[in-house]
């Protein structure tokens, strides 16, 4: 009994406990020997009746991968316990599957005895609680742990090959070229024999490289239809750029770049050489049902109406995705392809009605579309540059692009993109001007920055282009990256300021901070994560990062060593975990509840784990704005 009590005194968390508490619990210790190598539990399917004392030997536990892989392996010692986590936050499945070293020896606490611990002894819960907490920061760990999987269900690396497979596992095409003074009706002869859609055009220097390309449509838009001399060089008619990308990038990656770039071939690359080429065609009929497939189907679109039905059907396409594991920062991009495909179709078939624009104009979106981040509750941001133009065309200008914006936000409305509450929208005089005014705007935003204006207009620099003339948006970059240079410890005061005016809802007691809405206690999701997005946006503008995607900017931000490898992984996970449960709250309302979706959770409705998680998440976030409370609030 009393190597019992000894043991139990260097043991922790049990040696947080009285010492007359001790003495009860080594009194129900029962001692279980392994006398050979065996897997004891598996996760999420062994039932355990409580938990483990490590006396001598060792368990190895670990999660199986889809292919049975071993994955985070780890070491319990002499000293360690195992199974408090799972007979807490997992219905008493083991979490992890387990195996025990030949002769180790342990002592067994019933899980009735060991509740009854946790209940009356606040520190030994948390210990428990906290612990699980930090491990669902790593984002592998949480990748392979599903809490709302049902008992005996199956843990998976990837849903399917579209989100685990790299192109360097596609068949690709070998690219053909021929140096752009080759002419057309022999490039076209080339093609046949070749049996291939696509051939690639060089220049004639002595190290060629690729400048452009031809397709069967290049030669029926441009020669057959247009009656040329086929006798004429191939340049003349290639389309250009080409797009191109890395042989690690997944699938996915590829097919989105295809649909931004609005391009039906990518060359694909290892170490800065082509190593093949492959074709939109071939990637999404490899995909059968995938998202992409769907997205294709928005592209093909007529009507406003079908737009419009097209749209009700993503909460339900996002849903699955989450529900397959797929990653929350993997359906945003997806949710703002179908947005982005939307739009575009919506202000193409208002130029055809309208006529040609009398100006170069880029039409950008802003806030959560234009860093990619859209949920289901999303409205209107959006905005108008134009071109400069004389003083007598100016009203012109400035009156088609009005009326040619009404139109676009009207129907973007109808569809189901509602209008902006504040009126940030392209179809409200303020935010449809020229490049001109434009770079004013910025310049005074940033020179002349108080809390008011930077709360107003800290969107604007999240904007992205998204139709028409993109060198406007580069030039109106350039001139906030010139303005960068100068001395601006007031706008990024202020705008670092921003990050820290709403606090992650924990209380000092490390509960979830509520407020009433209708029957409920909620917190608001989007509020929450607010800071995570204002403090990586003020960094980024300090490093002149002009990507707008949060999650890209972190990892720039990474790769700058502003954020440290571990500052970035828990910021990433924090940011996409809230995602996560946002989306598939959204969807869930619209789908089961047949609700308009909000940024409203109540924590009850969350399982004990995922409670848990939101709380180191929040801890995360608070850590943080001390870290730019530090950094930027000290400079004025």
């Amino acid at each position: 009994m009393n190597d019992r009590l000894e043991f139990l005194k260097t043991a922790t968390p049990f040696n947080r406990l009285p010492i007359d508490v001790l003495e009860e619990v080594a009194e129900l210790l029962q001692e279980v020997i392994h006398p050979k190598e065996a897997v004891i539990y598996l996760q999420d399917v062994s039932k355990l009746r409580g938990i483990d004392l490590i006396v001598e030997g060792e368990y190895e536990t670990f999660f199986y991968d889809s292919q049975q892989n071993k994955r985070l392996i780890e070491i319990s010692p002499p000293g360690s316990c195992y199974g408090g986590v799972s007979v807490l936050l997992n219905k008493k499945r083991s979490l992890r599957t387990v195996i025990a070293r030949k002769g180790t020896r342990v002592y067994f606490l019933h899980r009735r005895d060991f509740r009854a611990l946790c209940q009356a002894y606040e520190d030994f819960f948390q210990y428990f609680t906290h612990r699980y907490g930090q491990q669902m920061l790593n984002p592998e760990y949480a990748h392979f742990l599903r809490p709302d999987h049902k008992a005996g269900g199956q843990n998976y690396i990837a849903s399917d090959q579209l989100y685990s497979r790299r192109l360097e596992t596609v068949e690709l095409r070998d690219v053909i070229a021929c140096p752009g003074s080759t002419p057309i009706h022999e490039v076209a002869r080339r093609m046949a024999a070749a049996r291939t859609s696509c051939y690639f055009i060089t220049n004639d220097e002595p190290n060629a490289s690729i400048i452009g390309y031809v397709t069967d449509i290049t030669l029926r838009d441009k020669v057959v239809a247009g009656l040329l001399d086929a006798n004429q060089p191939v340049a003349t008619i290639m389309d250009a750029p080409v797009v191109d990308i890395d042989s690690q990038a997944f699938v996915y990656e590829a097919v989105l770049r295809m649909f931004r770039t609005k391009t039906r071939y990518l060359l694909v690359k290892k170490a800065d050489e082509y190593i093949g080429f492959i074709s939109r065609n071939k990637l999404l009929s490899d995909q059968a049902q995938s998202p992409f497939v769907f997205i294709q189907a928005v592209k093909q679109t007529l009507s406003v109406r079908e737009l419009k039905r097209r749209w009700e059907q993503v909460p339900n396409m996002v849903y699955q995705l989450l529900d397959r594991g797929v990653k929350p920062e993997i359906v945003n991009q997806i949710i703002s392809s179908v947005s982005d495909t939307i739009a575009l179709k919506v202000i193409e078939g208002v130029i055809q009605e309208q006529g040609p624009p009398p100006a170069k104009f880029a039409f950008i979106v802003l806030g959560s579309e234009g860093r990619k981040e859209q949920t289901l509750l999303t409205d209107q941001d959006n905005a108008i540059i134009y071109e400069d133009k004389a003083n007598e065309q100016r009203e012109a200008v400035r009156a088609y692009f009005l009326e040619f914006a009404r139109i676009v936000s009207e129907r973007l409305n109808n569809i189901g993109f509602s209008f902006c509450e504040g009126g940030l929208m392209a179809m409200n005089p303020k935010w449809t001007h020229s490049l001109s005014h434009w770079k004013r705007n910025y310049t005074a935003w940033m020179t002349e920055a108080n809390q008011e204006t930077v709360m107003k207009f800290s969107s604007f620099f999240d904007c992205r282009y998204l139709y028409g003339e993109e060198s406007l948006v580069t030039e109106l970059q350039d001139h906030l990256r010139a303005e960068l240079q100068g001395r601006l410890d007031r706008f990024l005061y202020y705008m670092a300021n921003n990050a820290l005016q709403y606090e992650p809802p924990l209380t000092f007691f490390r509960n979830i901070r509520t407020f009433t809405q209708g029957s409920q206690q909620v917190f608001d999701l989007k509020k929450t994560m607010t800071p995570i997005v204002d403090l990586v946006r003020v960094y980024a503008l300090r490093q002149q990062i002009f990507t707008t995607n949060t999650g890209e900017r972190m990892a720039l931000l990474n790769e700058q060593n502003v954020f440290t490898d571990k500052e970035y992984q828990e910021l990433l996970h924090a940011y996409y975990y809230l995602m996560g449960i946002r989306l598939k709250k959204q969807a869930q309302q619209i789908i089961n509840d047949r609700t308009p979706p909000t940024n409203y959770l109540d924590p009850r409705t969350l399982t004990q784990v995922e409670q848990v998680t939101l709380k180191e998440t929040f801890k995360v976030i608070s850590d943080f704005q001390v870290k730019i409370r530090v950094s930027f609030t000290k400079t004025l």
